[in-house]
């Protein structure tokens, strides 16, 4: 649901406001973003009409396998709180920025480089996803043909591309679509801080967590992803090496 909930909350927003233009623009562009979401997600796997029997993410795996998790309540005890209650309302507050947006300014031209900066964002965020895709497709491809497996994939997870400048740049990508559809609110207030700026700083938050334990199980799984940790950039690119 993350990819569509927010689709949702934006129209009704925008409907309520009566079609404002900078409401209809964010809300096409937070559709845009949903869109491509959501293709993403059902091509690996993540919607089934058994949903039930569907594609789960695998670090959940990992993470339900830990000692603190061995009594089956707390693990539904976490479902619920954290998965299924703040998640849900991380997504309705990184969508607030279009509430506090309502009877803004007018239309201006930071609104339309606001719109190009996402769309240019959407762009990065689709070519990252493709890169992971076809590393990951070329190298089960390769396994299974039972031939020499290429020195690109020996390593075991995608560094090249825009993955050799920055360790998650699908992450990255994330996070700077909803930091930037903050300031919307910002062009429609003329004051740089309001209360819906919450959203995007939580999200941050977890996206730093969320891929602090992805790498932590991709370093058990493959040797040489502790220097590529070492090397490049987690989230911004062109900046000191490491963490």
């Amino acid at each position: 649901m993350w990819s569509l909930i927010p689709i949702a909350y934006v129209w009704m927003v925008a409907v309520h406001a009566g079609f404002e233009a900078r409401l209809v623009l964010m809300a096409l562009l937070v559709t845009a973003w949903g869109l491509r979401l959501t293709y993403n997600f059902s091509r690996r796997g993540g919607y089934s009409i058994k949903f039930w029997t569907g594609t789960e993410d695998y670090r959940w795996a990992v993470l339900q396998a830990k000692p603190e998790f061995a009594a089956r309540w707390k693990w539904t005890l976490f479902n619920l709180l954290f998965i299924s209650l703040y998640q849900m309302g991380l997504i309705l507050l990184f969508t607030l920025p279009a509430v506090r947006s309502m009877d803004g300014l007018p239309l201006g031209w930071a609104d339309y480089l606001l719109a190009a900066l996402v769309i240019f964002i959407i762009v990065i965020e689709t070519i990252a996803d493709q890169q992971q895709w076809n590393y990951h497709k070329e190298k089960k491809n390769a396994l299974e043909a039972g031939v020499e497996i290429p020195e690109k994939y020996k390593k075991g997870f995608v560094h090249t591309g825009l993955w050799g400048m920055m360790r998650h740049p699908n992450y990255a990508a994330e996070q700077a679509i909803w930091i930037v559809f903050y300031f919307f609110s910002v062009a429609a207030t003329g004051t740089w801080i309001n209360w819906s700026v919450m959203g995007a700083i939580l999200l941050v938050l977890l996206f730093w967590g969320s891929s602090s334990f992805s790498e932590s199980i991709s370093s058990g799984k493959y040797p040489e992803y502790a220097d590529y940790i070492k090397q490049v950039p987690r989230f911004v690119p062109f900046t000191r090496k490491g963490r």
